[in-house]
């Protein structure tokens, strides 16, 4: 088994850089590598609380003074031996510090190799190893408590509940099977029954999470649509923050899609500044037009703005038709800065779906930016109960359809008073598919996929 070494903190300069080490090697080469100031050696140190001392470089010089920690197996992240250094954050001395770790035996980790080892020494699941990554990527608090929650081993808990029904149904059927002059008790249907729809309740509940999961994890694509000049740049700026598009009075300024991430109400937003819908013969705008109808027909919201300081025209009413063809979306009155001059038409009329809400917003004050704030959360209601437990990938959507597929196969056949031999072939296939979820039955290509998005250090 090799031991490994990477930078553990991001590129660049920072306050402070983290230097990682595991493997069988690990804390001797971090020995070599580390002179504590009192000059006792760095494991007659109590584990788990850092030194102070210095860094060498390849050469034996010192490089940094800094901190050093060291875990002992299998009480570490990987549950092998493994060393952490905490240095000022140059990229010189970490390149140096690194390099002295490589000469002393080890190489350089692959990305996710230190969170791999953790799942293959049985430290996390997979669910749990995914999770990490979905905990550095969050870009929301709630997708930031729903992978920590995961981390934690929510939904591995709620995958072994479905497995332990499953075993018991399996492990009684074989008992029976294999020692028939043993006084065992057959399983009754009614038991099977109820068992086999406590476990389609519970995969039923974890597929339904992973759209929302979806949501907290990548965001949800809202397209802002209207006129040219309807204010679609300087809302996409104020939701922002700063000057992301640019804002002038000439009508078609934007000519193509812009997109930036925004956490709005809670929920992330992948926020689509579009192309002012009109018929036009400039044909760059035109291009720009239809990018933006295929941004609409994309979107999980759509943002329909209409200039509040003009009077309604038919290019008005063609967006809020093509926007009321979509299950969400909003009907924003802008410029409410200004004396308002549009005149909205009956909404009922439209054919489609009505706007969640109507709102009079200002990009210049910030007027109506917390009723947009609480319209957005109320489209996509994050659900405090259930956090932790929502499927984040089509991996683990996969793996629980194929085991409720294989449970609801089961329910029938119980049904249709077949054998109890294929009832336990079906439940013998959703368990190999909860197997796939947490990691226990995982193939290699499987495995080598999840970990390949890591970063490197992690």
């Amino acid at each position: 088994m090799d031991t490994i070494a990477a930078v553990a903190t991001g590129a660049g300069v920072s306050a402070i850089g983290v230097l990682r080490v595991s493997g069988p090697a690990a804390i001797a080469a971090a020995e070599a590598v580390f002179r504590p100031r009192d000059g006792r050696p760095l494991s007659a140190h109590a584990p788990r609380v850092l030194v102070r001392g210095a860094l060498l470089g390849p050469e034996g010089e010192t490089v940094d003074d800094c901190l050093a920690v060291f875990f002992p197996a299998p009480h570490s992240y990987t549950g092998e031996d493994s060393a952490e250094f905490h240095c000022h954050g140059s990229p010189i001395v970490l390149r140096l510090g690194l390099q002295a770790l490589f000469a002393q035996g080890a190489r350089q980790a692959g990305p996710g190799e230190f969170t791999r080892q953790a799942f293959l020494n049985g430290k996390l699941d997979l669910t749990e190893a995914e999770a990490v990554m979905d905990l550095i990527d969050a870009e929301s608090a709630a997708a930031a408590k729903n992978a920590l929650s995961q981390l934690g081993g929510s939904l591995r808990r709620m995958a072994e509940g479905v497995r332990d029904v499953l075993v018991d149904i399996a492990s009684r059927f074989y008992a029976v099977v294999d020692y028939p002059d043993e006084d065992i008790e057959d399983i009754h249907p009614r038991e099977i029954e109820t068992a086999l729809r406590t476990a389609d309740g519970t995969l039923t509940k974890l597929l339904a999470s992973f759209q929302r999961g979806q949501v907290l994890r990548a965001g949800v694509p809202a397209a802002i649509l209207g006129r040219p000049n309807a204010g679609k740049s300087s809302l996409l700026n104020a939701l922002l923050g700063y000057d992301r598009a640019i804002v002038t009075d000439i009508p078609g300024t934007t000519r193509d899609t812009v997109e930036e991430k925004c956490c709005l109400g809670g929920v992330l937003l992948r926020l689509i500044d579009t192309a002012g819908l009109r018929e036009t013969e400039d044909a760059v705008e035109r291009l720009g037009t239809e990018r933006s109808r295929r941004a609409a027909e994309d979107a999980g919201l759509v943002l329909a703005l209409v200039d509040g300081s003009r009077p309604f025209t038919p290019e008005d009413a063609a967006i809020l038709r093509l926007a009321a063809g979509k299950e969400r979306w909003l009907l924003l009155l802008t410029k409410a800065d200004l004396p308002q001059k549009a005149v909205l038409p009956e909404l009922a009329s439209l054919p489609g779906t009505a706007p969640a809400a109507v709102l009079s917003v200002s990009a210049r004050t910030g007027e109506g930016i917390p009723a947009l704030e609480a319209a957005v959360a109320a489209l996509f209601p994050q659900g405090e109960a259930e956090t932790g437990s929502l499927l984040t990938n089509p991996r683990q959507a996969d793996a629980v359809g194929r085991a409720l597929d294989a449970v609801r196969r089961a329910e029938e056949s119980l049904s249709l008073g077949m054998t109890p031999d294929v009832i336990l072939t079906d439940a013998e296939e959703a368990l190999s598919a909860l197997g796939e979820l947490t990691g226990a039955t995982a193939r290699e290509e499987i495995v080598s996929a999840i970990f390949s998005r890591f970063c490197v250090g992690k």
